[in-house]
């Protein structure tokens, strides 16, 4: 490389073999590093600085500018002075006129910093007989909101100009190839595009314009809510950016299952369990349900696994306002020891329905005992 020609791989800091990742890596972290705002102490060395990585940039980034300076040294590029000028202006400005073509003036203009805040995402966790009841609920949520030291635009003291582009939000390049001048113009990379920068970075939002806070929001739940339903609480989300509107919160309900009853849109289903006399010789019972207790008559001679309907016991449709029902399945319960009296009469009712079960027939003891009864 000629003497004299500035070494764009030493300034990013890369080997000349490296990838166009690693040079848009090194890129990123030199730019946040050498911003001239955050070096207000040396602020001069820090623009020069900054200069050099955007310039080492734009040409290490295009694989033909790249392609160029690794063979001569150079492509020919002359960036724009931090005043905007540009020493192929003059040229490019009679060429316009011939064609009767105008280029705005290049004047300060202030651009719009306003964006509208992002959605939040949040799940309101309810029990079976919250939903079923409704109400008021509340929930806390992690959202962002506008700074008030700053009142969101993240700078103390307002904006001032961009020195880099002198308000335009642009910088133009011009280069020679083969005798020919081109120009290309881009967004200036100290601003953004914006025009201007901060004059002095809010110590509390540190120029974010939003801090996190914790917030609790009340949500009035129908009754009769579902599992999965979405509510949309408008402008609860994060804050907009410099004044922007806020974004919305989006609730999910999620209802928690419950140790009783499983729910099937606005209908209810439940175990109920019963004893062999209940089941055979019929009965009735109380029976839980949502919303108090509720009787069930059991027919004489029910089967096990035999549903039963109580009418209007489920849950209060949102769409109609009408109650689903709620739907008994009977099981049948087997006790795991017996009196000998209760033996005794087990053996008698198995003797009458024409059934000799092993467990059925006594014991020696028993027979014993009989024997000496009889005796």
């Amino acid at each position: 490389m000629p003497t004299g020609r500035k070494d764009y791989y030493a300034i990013l800091g890369v080997s000349r073999d490296a990838t166009q990742e690693e040079i848009k890596q090194a890129y990123r972290r030199l730019v946040k590093e050498w911003h001239p705002d955050l070096h207000p102490e040396n602020r001069k060395e820090a623009e020069e600085r900054f200069k050099e990585i955007q310039e080492a940039y734009e040409v290490l980034s295009d694989p033909e500018k790249r392609r160029q300076y690794d063979l001569f040294g150079t492509v020919g590029t002359v960036p724009t002075a931090p005043t905007g000028y540009d020493p192929f202006s003059d040229l490019f400005r009679m060429v316009d006129e011939f064609f009767g073509f105008r280029e705005p003036p290049r004047t300060y203009r202030r651009t719009t910093r306003s964006e509208r805040g992002e959605d939040v995402e949040a799940v309101l966790t309810l029990t079976l007989e919250e939903a079923f009841k409704g109400g008021e609920k509340e929930l806390e949520v992690e959202v962002w909101e506008s700074c008030p030291e700053c009142s969101g635009m993240g700078t103390i003291g307002g904006y001032r100009r961009c020195p880099e582009c002198r308000g335009t939000g642009r910088i133009a390049y011009s280069r020679q190839m083969q005798g020919v001048f081109f120009r290309s113009v881009t967004t200036c990379p100290t601003c953004q595009g914006m025009g201007e920068i901060p004059s002095e970075l809010c110590p509390e939002c540190h120029g974010v314009g939003r801090i996190p806070i914790r917030r609790r929001v009340k949500i009035q739940v129908p009754p009769g809510v579902d599992d999965g339903m979405v509510f949309r609480l408008s402008g609860q989300g994060n804050a907009g950016k410099a004044g922007g509107s806020p974004g919305d919160l989006y609730v999910t309900v999620q209802i928690a299952p419950h140790p009783v009853f499983r729910r099937d849109g606005n209908h209810l289903h439940m175990d109920l369990t019963l004893t062999f006399p209940q089941l055979a010789l019929g009965d009735v019972v109380k029976v839980p349900t949502i919303d108090g207790d509720a009787e069930l008559t059991i027919p004489p001679g029910t089967q096990p696994g035999t549903v039963l309907k109580i009418p209007r016991k489920g849950f209060v449709s949102m769409k109609s306002g009408r109650r689903g029902d709620l739907f008994v399945r009977v099981q049948v319960s087997v006790p795991t020891e017996l009196t000998e009296e209760q033996r005794k009469l087990l053996r008698q009712l198995a003797k009458t329905m024409g059934v000799q079960p092993k467990g059925a027939e006594p014991s020696w003891w028993e027979r014993i005992k009989e024997h000496l009864l009889k005796s």
